[in-house]
């Protein structure tokens, strides 16, 4: 659902883990209600802020339950998407056949890739828990990219507006991890992170009414 950040609170830490599991797995039926909710409706909009940095063949990484996919397919993109769940997989295939979009999905992990090299214009991941960030994951990532392709990341995004409810709703995302602090781009130790991988990295705050969205963009280098 998001990155949640240790708070020194290790018990509200782990029920935390918990309930992202759950809902991730065998609770991923009730998903896009719970997305909807916590975000006030911005879900599907904040997700879609990752297509305008995408180009060529696109592989997701944590599809869910599809909307990006079908998205892509709409956009005229070549789009391949894998995802660690079961249920997602089912959700994400029943959405895709509902609107007769091309099915190319996979089941697998994010560190152990099941593609060729250097096939991918892009790779993006939209609200992924901290596995995206994981050394094994970023190797493989940039072994599947081609030269010069990009990562695209939304790790987090703000409720900035000032009614009831979206402040409310800020408070819940602070609280929580998901967006810890005000809207601010990566930290420098980030950016080293993704160099070591193989990566230059920088950042932009997409604004949306009421809400912003972090994007990371992390471009493969040529060496």
């Amino acid at each position: 659902m998001g990155l949640v950040y240790h708070m020194g609170m290790g018990s509200i830490f782990v029920l935390l883990r918990t309930f992202f599991y759950l809902l991730y797995h065998p609770f991923a039926w009730t998903y896009d209600f719970v997305a909807a909710t916590v975000s006030l409706g911005r879900w599907k909009s904040w997700v879609r802020c990752s297509i305008p940095f995408l180009e060529g063949k696109v592989l997701e990484i944590g599809y869910g339950p599809g909307h990006l996919q079908q998205a892509l397919n709409e956009g005229g993109f070549s789009t391949f998407g894998i995802d660690e769940s079961r249920q997602m997989v089912c959700q994400a295939r029943r959405r895709l056949q509902k609107t007769g979009s091309p099915i190319c999905l996979a089941r697998g992990l994010a560190q152990s890739l099941p593609f060729q090299n250097e096939v991918f214009d892009s790779v993006v991941a939209t609200f992924p828990s901290e596995y995206i960030f994981d050394p094994h994951t970023l190797k493989d990532v940039r072994r599947v990219l081609k030269p010069g392709g990009r990562l695209v990341i939304l790790p987090m995004a703000w409720i900035t507006g000032t009614q009831g409810l979206e402040r409310l709703a800020a408070w819940l995302f602070r609280f929580t991890g998901e967006a810890p602090g005000t809207p601010r781009p990566i930290p420098g130790e980030m950016r080293e992170r993704f160099m070591r991988a193989g990566f230059e990295a920088q950042s932009e705050l997409v604004r949306l009414k009421g809400s912003q969205v972090l994007v990371i963009l992390a471009k493969r280098t040529l060496y």
